[in-house]
């Protein structure tokens, strides 16, 4: 017959030693990787919404060579004018395209564009992309720019693509497909 001594916890304290210091070296790991790999810092802040926009590609007037493009902000968030910048892709029309940075802005100079040079030095016309306004683009407010003739030639039902990109999470808020009229 084996006797039993129940008062004696020798076989007990090794196994709770080793769980406890395995549960302390995952809490420790998992700490360390939070704050060493940045988790809490790098969540991604969703991009504005525009649940709705409008757009027009027209001349400026009869006999003018610029075509003015007015991209309405019809309904969503505010914009700040700042952390945007405007892709036109005019390869269908004119095999060109080129992207509007640096807003806002009182002309679109070398400075002021990336890719082929298509815009009419003297825009955007006092719209939401220019210095002039509150650097907010609420619904309801119009960015206005032009694209020379002479640089990219658009003739009535050519069409071009806008895009509106949200700079600090590179998201496209606003896609327009203009046809020229």
């Amino acid at each position: 017959m084996i006797i039993v001594d129940l008062s004696s916890s020798r076989g007990v304290s090794p196994a709770i030693g080793t769980i406890l210091m395995v549960a302390v070296v995952v809490v420790l790991a998992a700490t360390i990787s939070v704050f060493a790999l940045g988790f809490l810092n790098d969540l991604n802040q969703p991009a504005p919404m525009v649940a709705q926009s409008s757009g027009d590609l027209v001349y400026d007037r009869p006999g003018s060579n610029d075509q003015i493009v007015r991209l309405t902000h019809v309904a969503g968030d505010d914009l700040a004018v700042s952390e945007l910048e405007i892709v036109v892709d005019a390869t269908d029309a004119c095999g060109k395209e080129s992207r509007i940075v640096s807003l806002p802005t009182n002309t679109l100079g070398s400075a002021n564009y990336n890719g082929d040079d298509i815009f009419a030095y003297y825009s955007p016309d006092g719209g939401q992309l220019d210095t002039s306004a509150d650097g907010t683009w609420s619904a309801g407010g119009t960015a206005t720019f032009r694209i020379a003739s002479s640089e990219c030639e658009i003739n009535e039902g050519d069409t071009i693509t806008i895009r509106v990109v949200h700079t600090p999470t590179n998201s496209v808020i606003i896609k327009e497909t203009l046809t020229a009229t």
